[in-house]
């Protein structure tokens, strides 16, 4: 593609990387002492105006939520505004994994007989737009209604409705005798990767960034469920049977390396393409969380991408760029905000953030 379409939409984008965080700011978020005094330091950021909108009806953790939320989908509604025509098709496809994560969420709380009020003020959109909708088939009114069916199965049968039947369907008989969701997520996680990959096809000379892109992905969602699966002694074939396609390492290699004994050692054995993943082990055997594995994939991806996606400012790569760093800063500002709710010290939440160290 011309080099001037994407010229353009970098001229409307670089002004707004300036608008992400910085070190301080985090240093300064860490120091809160609660929710409350999180969001009033976001006054003063580019989230200020949410926070106060959202102040007149939630407080609390929930206030930071809808303050967050609005702020990201409006980040996402300008990078697919500055996408020049030809470039749309891809990232409105990447777009719609919001439209996945709201239906995800949708579908847990119907499990755990969540009630509509709950589950509403989480949903991933700004107002009456969710995150998906430049891109998706789906209002927020579509997320509504299904809250509001009185079954868990009725939800998953509403969701035919929005274009999910292909996918839903097969499983809809086995869904309704176990009442086990992971499947039906699974599913749909396994056709939104698909469906971005197809749409990233080379035709333009500029989509090879966005499949990278989404191998790497893959490629941590792969490997943090190799982890589960050992840490819960998972027979391996369940654990090929989940593979996500798409990504650098292939169901293939699965076998061997679910070998290890235990954990550690399989992240060891991991370690020889992902380096950083041993940086999990310490943690793991103190306390047998993953979270250590998965910050450590995280951050070794991102700046693996952004160092890469920086190189190529006309093309592709610099609307992937914006909102790459558009959900890294959204996801440790959720990490923060549920730290300070549940009282977790600074000294622990501060190993965990990606930004900081970008």
């Amino acid at each position: 593609m011309a080099a001037s379409a994407y010229a353009s939409a970098l001229g409307r984008l670089k002004p707004e990387f300036t608008s992400f965080l910085g070190k301080d700011a985090y240093a300064q978020l860490l120091s809160a002492k609660d929710p409350s005094e999180v969001a009033k330091q976001l006054e003063s950021t580019p989230y200020g105006a949410d926070v106060q909108q959202a102040r007149a009806a939630y407080q609390g953790i929930s206030l930071l939520e809808i303050a967050l939320n609005r702020t990201f989908v409006r980040r996402n509604r300008h990078a697919y505004e500055a996408t020049p025509f030809a470039g749309r098709a891809v990232v409105g496809a990447y777009l719609t994994r919001w439209d996945r994560e709201n239906i995800e969420l949708i579908l847990a709380a119907k499990a755990q007989g969540r009630t509509v009020v709950e589950t509403d003020e989480h949903l991933v959109s700004s107002r009456e737009i969710p995150a998906g909708l430049y891109a998706g088939v789906m209002t927020l009114d579509d997320f509504r209604i299904l809250l509001s069916q009185p079954t868990l199965e009725s939800t998953v049968q509403a969701l035919v409705k929005h274009g999910y039947g292909g996918t839903i369907l097969p499983l809809l008989e086995a869904f309704e005798r176990t009442h086990d969701i992971f499947p039906v997520v699974h599913a749909l996680d396994r056709e939104y990767y698909r469906g971005v990959l197809e749409t990233a096809k080379f035709f333009q000379g500029d989509e090879w960034v966005v499949r990278q892109f989404v191998a790497g992905e893959i490629d941590v969602r792969n490997l943090l469920f190799l982890l589960k699966g050992k840490a819960a002694e998972l027979p391996v074939d369940e654990v090929v049977s989940r593979w996500f396609e798409g990504g650098t390492v292939g169901a293939g290699q699965v076998p061997d390396l679910y070998g290890a004994r235990a954990v550690p050692e399989l992240a060891e054995r991991l370690a020889d393409r992902f380096p950083a993943i041993t940086e999990g082990t310490e943690e793991y055997r103190a306390t047998e969380s993953l979270t250590g594995y998965e910050v450590a994939l995280t951050r070794e991806r991102s700046v693996a991408e952004l160092k890469r996606m920086r190189t190529y400012p006309l093309s592709l790569a610099v609307i992937f760029t914006y909102l790459m760093l558009a959900e890294l800063e959204r996801s440790d500002l959720r990490r923060i905000a549920f730290g300070k709710a549940y009282g977790v010290p600074a000294e622990r939440l501060e190993p965990l953030l990606i930004c900081p160290r970008l």
